[in-house]
């Protein structure tokens, strides 16, 4: 039962946070044409971020107590933030240069 609950709660924070990321990101976005395109990145790199939250603080918060729960490597960590921070911004790059 507690595995249970522990899924609903991730895919409640997803969907909650992953949506509120992704409205903020898509106004970003929408400001220059050719950058809401490409602003499928921006919500890869939001469901990044947010997976990182979950690996490194959140899943210590909820009903499961399983063995498999540490955090992520630093390296690996530092790895996505950076990957997500240009997800971000290749859409204006992408925009400006293909279109």
């Amino acid at each position: 039962m507690r595995t249970l609950l522990e899924l609903l709660r991730v895919i409640l924070i997803f969907v909650l946070l992953g949506g509120l990321g992704g409205a903020i990101i898509g106004n970003i976005y929408t400001i220059n044409e050719p950058t809401e395109t490409y602003s499928w990145l921006g919500a890869l790199a939001i469901l990044v971020l947010y997976f990182v939250l979950y690996r490194n603080k959140l899943q210590f918060l909820g009903w499961y107590n399983g063995k498999g729960r540490k955090k992520l490597p630093k390296t690996v960590s530092v790895t996505l933030l950076f990957a997500s921070i240009l997800l971000i911004i290749a859409p204006f790059i992408m925009g400006s240069l293909l279109n």
